[in-house]
């Protein structure tokens, strides 16, 4: 799924989940996410930024490594139709991942060989898809009553840069840092986080 001229930004899936949809069902499930409140939302405010959202923007496909979804310029959003079981985890990995082709519309010059452009986009859609709220961490695994939405959006930034190959470990750390404050108070289209 990745592209050496644009890595995408792919959506971590949870190691624990059972194994897979069909692409059909995959497919079938992508389309009852456009029923989704903050799905449509999202789609709405790309096409009032210029930006289409057609049929072949959202595709499910069969994917060999461990994530749930990714965008890709130019390409769209997938979805890991071997890793999802449940309408919410197709809903989530929309959504997540509708954010970063949001951003792409937004920032004409999004560069996501640029890791603080990556890491920016990362930490918005951690932040306003809800990737990181309390059940959705105990379900990893991640048991942690204070500071955890952040400390979780922080992890999976990480690791989604850690797939760029512009990124070294220690850049990715750096560009997230550097960046954080704005991005994750940049709450666009929203008015505040969902």
């Amino acid at each position: 799924m990745e592209d050496a001229a644009a890595p995408n930004s792919g959506s971590e899936f949870n190691p624990g989940a059972r194994r897979g949809k069909s692409i059909d069902e995959c497919q079938d499930m992508i389309r009852r996410s456009f029923r989704n409140p903050i799905v449509k939302f999202l789609m709405e405010q790309m096409e009032k930024s210029g930006c289409r959202v057609g049929d072949n923007f959202f595709k499910a496909v069969v994917c060999t490594g461990p994530v749930a979804g990714g965008y890709t310029k130019g390409r769209g959003i997938t979805v890991c139709s071997n890793y999802l079981t449940i309408q919410d985890e197709v809903n989530q990995v929309v959504i997540h991942e509708l954010i970063h082709a949001y951003d792409e519309c937004r920032a004409k010059n999004l560069d996501w060989t640029n890791c603080a452009h990556h890491a920016c986009s990362e930490i918005r859609a951690g932040h306003l898809s809800g990737d990181c709220h309390f059940k959705r961490e105990l379900l990893r695994g991640f048991i942690k009553l204070r500071g955890h939405e952040q400390e979780c959006i922080k992890r999976r930034v990480l690791k989604s840069l850690r797939g760029n190959p512009y990124c070294s470990e220690v850049a990715a750390k750096d560009a997230m840092e550097a960046v954080w404050d704005t991005c994750y108070n940049d709450t666009k289209p929203f008015d505040r986080a969902p």
